[in-house]
C-alpha cells in the first residue's frame, strides 16, 4: 500500500501539504483532483522518489514496479514499436541476457531465462506493444517509423504507450488525454478498467474520471480527503458538505436555479432526437453538479454580440486540403444562431482542418465559404496558445484589444477567469498551459464573438474552469462549432453531431453512447483484419460493400421523412404566425380560426407520426451499423 503519515511537503516558501494523511490500497483506482497549482504533480513526484517529505513520512512496497509518462521525447532513431517495448524493462534486460547465454553457449542458463521469458509473455510483447500503439491511434505504416519522425504530441502518445506496456505495480498517469482524440480516449477507458495494478491518476476530465476510479483524493487547503466512489459520488458528497455552510447553500440555490432556467428553455424546443435528448438529460443534471462548484473562482459569461445575423456563415459544396492534397470535399453546411454542433470523427480525419475552413484560416480549393457581413468569430485551438506574447501581462493583452475600456474594468474582467492582483500585471512567459488557456479563452470572450469554433478548448483546464466554461455556453446565443475528447462539455454545450470519415462530413444520428459502441466494434474489427491472411480482408471488404447497399434504403428513407419533417414545421410556424395575431380572434375571423385550429392539431399529430417514424428508422440503421 502507499502511506502518507503526517506528511509535510514545501516547494520553496509554498506549503503544498501540512500534516496530510493518506493510504492508498492495492488495487485501488485512485483519481487526484484539486485545482492546478495544489501540488498534484509534485505528489507524483514524491512517490517516484524525486523529492523528500519536509515533515513526516511516505512509504510504498519496496518491491513495486511504478510506471509513469515521460514529459519528453527524445529525437531518436528508435522505431515506434521498439521505443513502446522499452518500457517493458524485464523484457529487455532478459533478451539482452538470452543474447550473452546464446553466446556463451550456457544451455542451463539458456533454459532459465527462456522460462522466464515465457512466464512473462514476452514471445507476445511485440504484438502487445502493437495493439497498444493501434489503440492510440497510430497506423500499421507508423509502427516502424522512427521517433524523431514525430510531432510533439504523438510523441506524447509514445510515451504513453510506453508506460502502459511496462508490467507495473503502481501506475502514475498526469492528464493521459491531454494529447489524444475522443477515440483513443475511449480506447484507454477500457484499458485502465481492467488495469489490474494500483492507479492514481490526474485528469480533469470527469467522464475518464468516473469510468475509471472507484476513490477519489481531493486537495484542498493543504490538504487531501479521501472518498470512496467515483468523482460523481464525489461531487455530490462535497456538495452536501458545502450545503452546510449558509453562504455556498444560497449560491448553490442561485446556481440551480440559474441552470433550471437553461433546461426549460431547451426543453422547450429540444426535437426527439436522440442528440436533443442526451444534452437535455446532461443539463438536468447539472443542476446535482453546480452545486459542488459554487466557491469555484472561475464565473462569467459571453455577452450579446453586437450583431447577430440570420446566416452567420456558409459552406457550399466547399473542399479543403493541405499543398495538392485535398483531406475534405462536398461540405455543405449552414450556421445559425444558436446551432450547437460537435465534430466527431477518428484523429487525422480532418476535424481540425472543417474548424479552420471555418475560420478563415484555410482557404476553400471549391465550391464557396460565403460568412455573414457581420460575421465575428472567436476561434480557440492551441497555436492560439503559442501566439501569446510572453512578456506582456494578460492585462496588457486584453489593452491591446480595447483601448478605451479603462484598467479597472480589465482587471475586474479578468479576475472571473482566475487572475486577479497582481497575476493580471505578471508577463505570461513563465504561465502553465491551464493559465495560458484561460487566458486565451478570456480573450475570446471578451471580443463578444457571434460563431465560436473551439478545438479541444478544455486541455490543460482544470475541473473547475471546465465547469465555468459549460456554464457559460448554456448562455451563448450565437452559433458554435466544438473538437473535444470532454464527452461531459459535448453533452451539455451540443445537440447536433457530425462525423467526419472517408473525406466526407456526416450527420451523425446516435449519441455519445453509442458512438462508443461504434470505435469498440471497430477496434474489434481491425484487430480480427490485422489477424486475417489477405483474401480473408477482400472477402471483408466485399462483405462490408454489400451491407452499405443493404442500409441506403434505410439511408434514403430517413432523408425522406426529414424533409416531411421539415415541411410541416414551416407549416406549423406558419399556423402559429397567424394566430399570435390578435385581429385572428375577432368575431368575423372566427371561421378562419376554427380552420386553423382544425390544421394545427392535423399537423401536431403528423409531426408526431413522422418523429417516431424518423425515431424508428435511426435505431434500424444504427442497429445496422452494430451489427455490421
Amino acid at each position: 500500500m502507499l502511506k502518507f503519515s503526517n506528511l509535510t511537503l514545501q516547494r520553496g516558501k509554498r506549503v503544498l501539504f501540512s500534516d496530510m494523511d493518506m493510504t492508498i490500497h492495492p488495487g485501488w483506482k485512485t483519481g487526484i483532483t484539486g485545482a492546478n497549482g495544489t501540488g498534484k504533480s509534485s505528489l507524483f513526484s514524491l512517490i517516484r522518489g524525486e523529492i523528500t517529505p519536509d515533515h513526516g513520512e511516505f512509504c510504498l512496497p519496496s518491491d513495486w514496479v511504478i510506471a509513469h509518462v515521460r514529459q519528453a521525447t527524445p529525437a531518436i532513431e528508435t522505431r515506434a514499436i521498439d521505443y513502446t517495448m522499452d518500457g517493458d524493462q524485464e523484457l529487455r534486460k532478459l533478451e539482452s541476457e538470452l543474447q550473452h547465454a546464446e553466446k556463451d553457449e550456457n544451455a542451463v542458463r539458456l533454459a532459465a531465462l527462456h522460462e522466464r521469458f515465457k512466464t512473462i509473455d514476452g514471445y507476445s510483447a511485440r504484438s502487445r506493444a502493437a495493439r497498444l500503439l493501434h489503440g492510440l491511434g497510430f497506423r500499421d505504416e507508423q509502427l516502424d517509423q522512427p521517433v524523431k519522425s514525430f510531432s510533439g504530441g504523438w510523441r506524447m502518445r509514445l510515451n504513453l504507450s510506453q508506460a502502459l506496456m511496462c508490467r507495473s505495480d503502481l501506475l502514475l498517469l498526469d492528464e493521459p488525454t491531454n494529447h489524444l482524440d475522443l477515440d483513443a480516449v475511449l480506447w484507454l477507458e477500457d484499458w485502465l478498467a481492467s488495469y489490474p495494478g494500483t492507479l492514481l491518476l490526474i485528469s480533469h476530465d470527469r467522464d475518464f474520471l468516473d469510468r475509471i476510479t472507484d476513490h477519489i483524493a481531493h486537495i484542498e487547503r493543504q490538504s487531501i480527503t479521501l472518498y470512496n466512489g467515483n468523482y460523481s459520488v464525489f461531487e455530490k458528497a462535497r456538495a452536501e458538505q458545502l450545503a452546510q455552510q449558509s453562504l455556498a447553500f444560497k449560491r448553490q440555490q442561485e446556481e440551480i436555479a440559474h441552470i433550471q432556467q437553461f433546461v426549460d428553455r431547451f426543453r422547450a424546443k429540444a426535437t426527439k432526437a436522440r442528440q436533443a435528448q442526451s444534452r437535455l438529460k446532461a443539463l438536468e443534471r447539472m443542476s446535482l453538479i453546480a452545486p459542488a462548484h459554487v466557491d469555484s473562482q472561475f464565473h462569467f459569461n459571453f455577452k450579446t454580440p453586437e450583431k447577430l445575423p440570420d446566416n452567420l456563415l456558409k459552406l457550399e459544396d466547399a473542399s479543403v486540403g493541405y499543398d495538392e492534397k485535398v483531406i475534405l470535399s462536398d461540405l455543405t453546411m449552414t450556421l445559425r444562431p444558436g446551432d450547437r454542433v460537435g465534430l466527431l470523427g477518428q484523429n487525422g480525419t480532418g476535424k481540425s482542418t472543417l474548424i479552420k475552413l471555418l475560420a478563415g484560416e484555410l482557404k476553400n480549393r471549391q465550391g464557396k465559404r460565403i460568412p455573414a457581413k457581420d460575421l465575428k468569430i472567436g476561434y480557440f485551438a492551441q497555436h492560439q496558445i503559442e501566439q501569446l506574447h510572453n512578456d506582456d501581462s494578460p492585462l496588457m493583452h486584453l489593452q491591446r484589444l480595447d483601448k478605451n475600456t479603462t484598467e479597472k474594468d480589465l482587471r475586474t474582467f479578468l479576475g472571473d477567469f482566475g487572475f486577479q492582483g497582481d497575476t493580471a500585471l505578471e508577463p505570461v512567459g513563465p504561465f502553465s498551459g491551464g493559465e495560458k488557456a484561460r487566458l486565451v479563452l478570456a480573450m475570446l470572450v471578451f471580443q463578444k464573438p457571434n460563431l465560436l469554433l473551439l478545438d479541444e478548448p478544455t486541455n490543460h483546464l482544470d475541473l473547475e474552469m471546465r465547469h465555468a466554461l459549460i456554464m457559460a455556453l448554456e448562455g451563448f446565443v450565437g452559433a458554435m462549432v466544438i473538437i473535444s475528447h470532454d464527452r461531459h462539455l459535448l453533452r451539455t454545450a451540443t445537440d447536433q453531431l457530425l462525423l467526419i470519415t472517408g473525406g466526407k462530413m456526416f450527420e451523425y444520428e446516435g449519441d455519445l453512447d453509442s458512438y462508443r459502441t461504434i470505435i469498440q466494434d471497430l477496434g474489434k474489427k481491425d484487430e480480427k483484419n490485422r489477424q486475417r491472411p489477405p483474401h480473408h480482408r477482400k472477402e471483408q471488404r466485399r462483405v462490408e460493400a454489400v451491407q452499405r447497399l443493404r442500409i441506403q434504403p434505410v439511408k434514403n428513407e430517413i432523408k425522406r421523412v426529414e424533409q416531411v419533417l421539415e415541411r410541416l414545421h414551416e407549416e406549423k410556424n406558419q399556423i402559429h404566425h397567424e394566430l399570435s395575431d390578435p385581429s385572428i380572434y375577432e368575431d368575423q375571423n372566427k371561421n378562419r380560426l376554427s380552420e386553423l385550429l382544425i390544421k394545427q392539431g392535423h399537423i401536431e399529430q403528423k409531426l408526431s407520426e413522422n418523429e417516431q417514424q424518423w425515431l424508428d428508422l435511426n435505431e434500424q440503421l444504427e442497429a445496422s451499423y452494430i451489427n455490421e
